[in-house]
């Protein structure tokens, strides 16, 4: 019996109970009430394989099915406080259990461990959560490909964020969609690689009682069990495979973020975001921060630093379980809100989001955004790239000094730069025209 009342599962070789200090540095309840209804989950899955392998009778069966399902309810109803006196979600649900129904509740735990336990509990959550997000990029990459659909427009195509060349702003946004759907299969992938049941492995090395692992990895929906105990109990790469397609995902959230703001500047004004993703400013009231879009900015890093920091607590433990792997489930936790969070506003920003063509039409006739197509039209007359390249640097600078656009100059202005050039590179460096020609149809 610990000091505060709370039995412990591992109690029974120890004369002296936790220091407040150590226990309160030991507990993790508080943090992972979240693991409430997966504990449940694979723990009703281990009683029915116990009744099947004679572990335990029909009757205590039943009654330990009960209890469970009793403690869940309850729990969701709020009629059983998560008391964060219990050490982990474990004891708080064994406990509990015990406390219902007397020495049946004390046979729950035959032929389990803690440590197959926790992990079929967080690869239960892991599978769960993981699947959830796919969806939230499913509908992401829809609202994606209406919003661009919706403003197929012209608008420049930026590298070193200088103009480039012309593009659309449906073409812009669908590099993105390009993007989440390399991320959705990362997380499907991941989802595969992580099919395998803990469950049955032990605190290591199995068990000496008859079970039978297959009927409790079906009963929990996966695929399969572990070949090596070992691996199955200090297996964490499933948390860190998630948490690197959770980065990459926040890296592209972030990338489209950064372009949303520049955009949604005076200096640029191609979109405006919705009021209500935005902000204002306690001292000045004309302004409206992209403060959504910043803000998922900021938190990508948190969980960069969600996914290093697990690398780091798993990168020298010794096999099998060590209680520093306790630091998982807070890590990839915060790391799992952070993507709901930030790629629910995301959908909700691009859903909501006014374009401003005439805007972005502005900035293509400023740019020389033709440039390219003008060393092309050269090229075409016979005229080798090289030079043509150095020909048109020169036009660019005549432009320049004139402020002018290239299409502005007359025909007999550009012929002192090259006599190979007619009427009919007007038409072929018209901005509409140049997204018609050959491959670039697919901007479109």
């Amino acid at each position: 019996m610990a000091a505060n009342g709370i039995h412990k599962l591992w109690g029974g070789r120890f004369r002296a109970g936790e220091e407040d200090l150590m226990e309160q540095f030991n507990n993790n309840f508080k943090d992972t009430h979240w693991l409430c209804d997966p504990d449940i989950e694979g723990s009703l899955a281990h009683v029915a394989m116990q009744v099947e392998c004679g572990l335990l009778t029909e009757g205590e069966g039943a009654q330990l099915t009960e209890g469970l399902l009793g403690i869940q309810a309850d729990v969701h109803s709020g009629a059983l406080p998560l008391d964060d006196r219990y050490e982990d979600v474990h004891t708080f649900v064994e406990a509990n259990l015990i406390d219902r129904l007397g020495e049946v509740g004390k046979k729950l735990h035959t032929a389990r461990s803690r440590n197959d336990q926790v992990n079929t509990d967080m690869k239960l959550y892991v599978k769960r959560e993981t699947a959830h997000v796919v969806e939230l990029v499913e509908a992401f990459l829809q609202t994606l490909r209406k919003k661009a659909d919706e403003n197929p427009y012209i608008m420049p195509g930026y590298t070193h964020l200088q103009r480039a060349q012309v593009v659309t702003f449906k073409y812009h946004l669908m590099a993105y969609h390009g993007m989440l759907q390399r991320d959705r299969h990362r997380l499907q992938s991941a989802l595969e690689n992580m099919d395998l049941s803990p469950l049955g492995c032990g605190a290591l090395a199995g068990t000496t009682h008859p079970i039978d692992r297959a009927f409790t990895a079906e009963k929990l929906g996966f695929a399969g069990v572990y070949d090596n105990f070992m691996d199955g109990v200090s297996d964490r790469d499933y948390q860190l495979e998630v948490l690197a397609a959770f980065s990459i995902l926040m890296m592209h959230l972030s990338r489209l973020a950064e372009e949303m703001i520049l955009w949604g500047t005076q200096e640029f004004g191609f979109v405006t975001l919705d009021d209500r993703y935005t902000t204002g400013s306690s001292i000045m009231p004309q302004k409206k921060n992209s403060d959504g879009a910043e803000l998922i900015r900021g938190k990508t890093g948190r969980v960069y630093g969600d996914l290093l920091a697990l690398l780091t607590v798993m990168k020298g433990l010794p096999l099998a379980y060590n209680k520093d792997m306790q630091e998982d489930k807070d890590l990839f936790h915060d790391g799992l809100e952070t993507v709901l969070l930030s790629l629910t506003m995301m959908e909700r920003m691009v859903a909501t989001l006014t374009v401003h063509p005439e805007k972005m039409r502005r900035a293509v006739s400023k740019g020389f955004l033709n440039a390219t197509e003008v060393a092309d039209y050269l090229v075409a007359k016979g005229v080798p790239f090289r030079d043509a390249h150095g020909i048109v640097g020169q036009i660019v600078l005549y432009c320049e000094d004139r402020q002018t656009s290239i299409e502005e100059l007359t025909l007999s202005e550009l012929k002192q730069f090259c006599p190979a050039i007619e009427e009919d590179i007007y038409p072929y460096i018209d901005y509409e025209n140049i997204l018609h020609k050959g491959i670039k149809k697919e901007m479109l």
